[in-house]
């Protein structure tokens, strides 16, 4: 193996790291709902929605860190990325005002998570490797976030049994501030951008997303990743306390987020590997049409600890499997130079549903008493999802069809 083979090899093992840290402590969080809640007598609507405001914010901030990330260099805005993330758990920690829940457990966690996460990383990672890699690359790097959800949510669960809720989070701030020490790999790496077209960089940024935002098949893309947010963060931030109302411990629920971690990563380096194969939008046809087959089932048989567990490993296979065939999507219609600030914009879709399932969640959970309505609106709008995906045109832009991209 050649060095600088092995200096990219290295790189993107400490990246998928990273992505484990970013991916595995927000993942935690839904097991603060309950003592902070407690705590301070808030209904589960208050907690909820500085949740889905960390979605919703990350999301808007995603376009911004994905240009930023495209102009000045994806290290530098990894590393103000974790002293946001951090900064964000540690004022959540301290706060006894709703105002600092939102600001802490929603503004700023919001824009570090946008800044450190699939948005920024994994283009940077499409970059890095050859054109006949980069489906696999995008697949691991997906893989790695569902690691973090497998190592990490245990480990936080831990350190709210031991220390407390408030001491956890200020331990989990100090694990994401190693973030920015495992920023320096793209600084090591930068020179291995061997993927981009170079005929493609004639085009400036605004030239890139006033095409984008012309072409309506990119719309397809934009809209159908909104529902991939609405399930997944739903069942992130209410999975555990919907498996306590129904009687389960909280073992389960951290048993059950821990299997859609782990089976989430054989699904991604599945997805990764068929995404190089295959046909991306009808893959992800297949993926929304079993996720709302799976959540019926779900809903529908008469609900066990078995059960339980056998929703979640469905799930973990189907849980980010969508991430490399729809950002692979995005580097197929577009190319790769501008794909930070593109695929940002297709993932504030994604977080706008996530801002939906959280807090509707919470909202229609005060309101009357149970989640069901919002189990079987997740599964009616993936099969939606599953028919927008039919009618995508995989081929490149026209602007790139006459080059020779291979994508």
């Amino acid at each position: 193996m050649s060095a600088p083979v092995k200096l990219v090899s290295f790189s993107i093992a400490f990246i998928c790291i990273l992505l484990a840290l970013n991916f595995g402590i927000r993942s935690s969080m839904g097991f603060f709902m309950e003592p902070v809640s407690s705590e301070f007598g808030y209904g589960r609507e208050v907690f909820a929605f500085a949740l889905a405001l960390q979605n919703l914010w990350w999301g808007l901030s995603q376009p911004v860190a994905g240009a930023i990330a495209d102009k000045y260099g994806t290290a530098r805005t990894v590393v103000v990325g974790a002293f946001l993330y951090a900064a964000g758990l540690a004022i959540t920690a301290t706060t006894d005002s709703v105002a600092g829940l939102n600001t802490g457990a929603g503004l700023l966690m919001g824009m570090g998570i946008a800044a450190t996460g699939f948005g920024v990383v994994l283009p940077a990672m499409a970059r890095m490797v050859s054109v006949e890699k980069r489906a696999f690359a995008l697949g691991l790097g997906s893989a790695a976030g569902s690691a973090g959800q497998l190592l990490v949510v245990p480990v936080a669960q831990e350190f709210i049994l031991g220390f407390g809720w408030v001491n956890a989070l200020l331990l989990l701030a100090g694990c994401s501030l190693l973030m920015a020490v495992l920023a320096a790999t793209f600084r090591q790496s930068g020179g291995a951008q061997l993927a981009v077209n170079k005929d493609s960089t004639a085009q400036t940024m605004r030239e890139a997303l006033k095409e984008a935002c012309g072409y309506w098949h990119y719309w397809l893309i934009v809209v159908g990743f909104f529902v991939c947010g609405f399930q997944l963060a739903f069942i992130t931030v209410h999975m555990p306390a919907f498996l306590s109302d129904r009687g389960f411990s909280a073992n389960t629920a951290v048993v059950s987020l821990s299997l859609i971690g782990l089976f989430n990563i054989f699904g991604c380096l599945l997805s990764g590997s068929w995404s190089g194969k295959y046909s991306k939008k009808n893959l992800l046809t297949i993926i929304y049409a079993l996720r709302a087959i799976a959540i019926a089932a779900f809903m529908l048989f008469e609900m066990s600890e078995m059960s339980v567990y056998l929703f979640s490993i469905v799930t973990g296979l189907l849980w980010l499997a969508t991430v490399p065939p729809t950002s692979g999507l995005v580097a197929q219609l577009f190319g790769l130079p501008y794909m930070g600030l593109l695929y940002g914009i297709v993932f504030l879709s994604h977080q706008l549903g996530s801002f939906s399932g959280v807090w509707l969640g919470g909202y229609l959970y005060d309101l009357t008493g149970s989640y069901d309505v919002v189990w079987w609106s997740a599964c009616s709008i993936a099969l939606v999802t599953a028919l927008v995906h039919v009618f995508i045109d995989e081929r490149p832009v026209p602007r790139l069809r006459e080059q020779p991209l291979a994508v």
